[in-house]
């Protein structure tokens, strides 16, 4: 599938999102063909982590949350971790950027713990989504399967 023109924000959180979680799917959208926008909870550089504890990479942040629009973009990814992901849902303007994804019919891909992030924004009731394990009980509660 080509993503050719198309533009894919991708969220980071400091010191929390999962390293593979993060590197493998904005490369797998950009070697489709996408352009990819990295948004954080601020400006600068966030530190990736693995298996929640151990430091990892360093990413630019190419824009700050509060600064982003769904309307600029095409697509979004939710990369998991523990940590990123509860940092993510703790953030009200990540939240109502999510809202606007969903609110525009756009594509969203979540992996592991970012499901976190749709339950706060009130977007599972009927959609059947994948996660980590622990978070099934929290995506049933939320209205999803």
């Amino acid at each position: 599938m080509s993503l050719q023109g198309r533009k894919i924000a991708i969220l980071i959180a400091p010191r929390g999102t999962e390293e593979p979680e993060f590197t493998k799917p904005r490369e797998a959208v950009t070697q489709a063909g996408a352009s990819v926008t990295v948004i954080g909870l601020e400006n600068g550089e966030a530190e990736t982590v693995n298996n929640d504890l151990d430091p990892a990479g360093r990413y630019e942040v190419d824009i700050a949350i509060g600064g982003a629009s769904a309307a600029d973009y095409d697509g979004l990814v939710i990369p998991g971790g523990c940590v990123g992901a509860d940092k993510l849902r703790a953030s009200k303007e990540v939240v109502a950027f999510v809202r606007e994804f969903f609110a525009a019919g756009k594509p969203v891909g979540v992996i592991c713990h970012g499901p976190w992030t749709l339950i706060e924004a009130d977007v599972v009731k009927g959609r059947t989504l994948t996660s980590y394990p622990t978070v099934r009980r929290d995506i049933e509660n939320a209205g999803g399967t």
